[in-house]
């Protein structure tokens, strides 16, 4: 069996093509690492069964691609292979599901055809050189949702890439819009995990500003609930009641506050006319799935007590610096069974993202 230190000799070429970035792909911050450098890699083990762990929320980028619309990564904001390799291995993490945050969403037609299909071949060529510690989202130009569409399943089909990522909202547009109904067709037709990454509210920045990165603090869960309660009460998970989505940051603020939803069409039925939904809101919620990055014991508690443990795998946000204990966050919570613990760790992410366990 080949070292790590083999492993990026031989295949320099894929990995040099990727580096690892935060949420905001020209900032990243690169975590540090245990005192002493490389660490051996730890392994997860609860009831006996040793448990591959799964990070559904890890970040990274395409420098080519990030070329054709005249962006780079900031030297300080490069993070390759091996470093990361090495921070999996540290805090325990078997396998990340690599995705990247839109930035092309104003690209016309073409340039978004050529960016996306740069990026989605680097993706899969990184996953195919590390295929038992990597899996990565397919990216689309969800601006051309026609063209989305085949970039989904050219991702899914022919690259063998494990879902796709999107952002919270399209040029200003809601998820919702029935123009974007062609792509979740054909994310629910192939049965794929959808993972929604927020970008912030811009109509907000102003009131944001200041000190305590509250475009990012309050800006990114705000753009996820606003975005799932359109899916919701515009119906767009009723027409596609199949849709796997996952949404990042334990779905933003929705499940804490779901039941305000319930009781809004009752409180104010007038703003509510002609809406015909299967279900209560919370309902919806139930069926979504979420990331695990809610910081407390008690936030994860209440957050398994409103969606479930089925519904939650861990996340990261790998590189950027919200989290180094992911594990320690699930096997720490007191509430939660072995069981639970398992599903979130793994088991979860394993049987959506199609891998073996």
């Amino acid at each position: 069996m080949r070292t790590q230190s083999q492993f990026f000799q031989d295949e320099v070429g894929p990995m040099a093509d990727m580096v690892f970035v935060g949420c905001s792909i020209t900032d990243a911050a690169e975590p540090p690492l245990p005192s002493g450098g490389a660490a051996p890699r730890r392994q997860v083990v609860l009831g006996g069964r040793r448990v591959k762990t799964v990070d559904v929320h890890a970040h990274c980028a395409v420098p080519e691609a990030m070329a054709l619309m005249g962006l780079s990564v900031p030297p300080e904001g490069l993070s390759l292979g091996p470093v990361r390799l090495r921070a999996m291995d540290a805090q325990g993490i078997d396998v990340e599901a690599l995705s990247i945050n839109p930035y092309w969403y104003t690209a016309e037609r073409d340039l978004a055809h050529q960016l996306i299909a740069v990026q989605n071949e680097k993706l899969a060529e990184l996953c195919a050189a590390q295929p038992e510690r990597f899996v990565a989202f397919a990216t689309v130009a969800l601006q051309h949702p026609d063209l989305a569409v085949e970039q989904l399943e050219d991702g899914i089909k022919r690259l063998g890439l494990c879902g796709v990522s999107i952002g919270g909202s399209v040029n200003g547009e809601e998820l919702s819009n029935p123009k974007f109904h062609p792509f979740w067709a054909k994310a629910e037709e192939l049965g794929v995990l959808v993972f929604l990454h927020p970008q912030g509210v811009p109509d907000l920045a102003k009131r944001l500003q200041g000190n305590g990165l509250l475009t990012n603090v309050i800006g990114n869960p705000l753009e996820t609930t606003i975005a799932l309660s359109h899916l919701i009460f515009e119906g767009t998970l009723d027409r596609f009641p199949q849709l796997k989505l996952c949404a990042a940051h334990g779905g933003g603020y929705l499940p804490s506050y779901s039941a305000r939803s319930d009781h809004g069409c009752l409180t104010f039925p007038d703003r509510c006319s002609g809406l015909a939904l299967k279900k209560r809101p919370s309902e919806y919620v139930r069926d979504l799935y979420f990331d695990s990055i809610v910081f407390t014991s008690e936030a994860l508690r209440h957050l398994v007590a409103e969606c479930g443990a089925s519904q939650i795998m861990i996340g990261t946000d790998y590189p950027y610096p919200w989290t180094s204990t992911a594990v320690e966050h699930i096997l720490g919570t007191p509430s939660l069974s072995d069981a639970e613990r398992a599903a979130i760790l793994s088991d979860n992410a394993c049987k959506l993202l199609r891998l073996a366990s």
